[in-house]
């Protein structure tokens, strides 16, 4: 896979968000649809998050394979175990911690926001403040889903750079997947609000969500490192287990029977996708 190969399918696996923000122009569905495309896509993070973590424990597993054998250094293994560790944590905790910060500035206490990937609320709020408030949050939300896009670019980038075209086509193919429903979380507040987004202010929140993930592919690209890549990894598996929590907390409130039939749907989607790149790899 040529780099400019990997960047064209990091842009296309981080615009899929777009496909669901035309929602923000007409009345989303039932609670219980929601709940079901909510909990889908978090299954597909929840097979995601265990092959992410598998590739990336797997150099640090090596170095404390060849540290004990006497093959290497314990510093190596250490450097990649801190990184690992540091990267997982800001991934986890850094959506949380921006989430608050956006939700002090600007957040009504009407509506309810979920920072890393969706905001589902039933407040019953039409005045002009309250719709101004909605469109803050929903952009602010783009901005969250762009943190964590930006580290799954990263992800890209690093596999494709350092040869594992299999695992990059499984994170483009999962990704790409995963971001088409992230315009969802978008433009729930909008719709709890009674606003219709204008195209403009839709295609702003779709530069913001899912362009770092273009970004990001090019800096992974751009490096071949262990360290790198372990972080990358890291970094993106955090950010969609934070992700995968505001998701089932979401469902658990709405329907928690569709939310479970929607997390066996997403995982075993996910699965599929897996097997497939797996026969085409050969």
């Amino acid at each position: 896979m040529s780099t400019a190969q990997a960047v064209l399918l990091g842009a296309i696996a981080g615009f899929t968000i777009f496909l669901g923000l035309p929602l923000g122009r007409v009345r989303l569905g039932s609670l219980k649809a929601r709940a079901f495309l909510s909990a889908a896509s978090a299954g597909i993070l929840v097979f995601l998050l265990f092959e992410i973590l598998g590739h990336a424990t797997e150099p640090v597993e090596h170095a404390v394979e060849e540290a004990a054998e006497g093959e290497a250094g314990w510093g190596q293994f250490a450097a990649l175990g801190l990184i690992y560790a540091v990267g997982f944590g800001v991934g986890l905790l850094g959506l949380l911690y921006v989430g608050r910060l956006w939700t002090r500035r600007s957040r009504p206490k009407e509506i309810s926001l979920g920072p890393g990937a969706m905001a589902i609320t039933e407040t019953d709020v039409a005045e002009p403040a309250a719709q101004a408030a909605a469109l803050r949050t929903g952009m602010g939300i783009a901005a969250g889903i762009g943190l964590h896009n930006f580290s799954e670019g990263l992800a890209i980038g690093q596999a494709a750079s350092g040869g594992e075209l299999a695992l990059a086509g499984l994170l483009i193919v999962g990704f790409a997947l995963h971001n088409a429903t992230e315009g969802f979380g978008i433009v729930g507040p909008l719709a709890a609000a009674k606003v219709r987004a204008s195209w403009g202010w839709l295609g702003l929140a779709g530069l913001i969500g899912g362009g770092p993930t273009l970004v990001g592919t090019l800096v992974g690209t751009s490096f071949s490192s262990t360290y790198l890549f372990v972080g990358c990894l890291a970094l993106a598996a955090g950010a969609l287990l934070y992700v995968i929590g505001e998701l089932l907390s979401i469902g658990r409130r709405l329907s928690w029977e569709l939310t479970l039939w929607g997390l066996l749907a997403g995982f075993l989607l996910g699965l599929a996708t897996e097997l497939v790149l797996e026969v085409a790899g050969g």
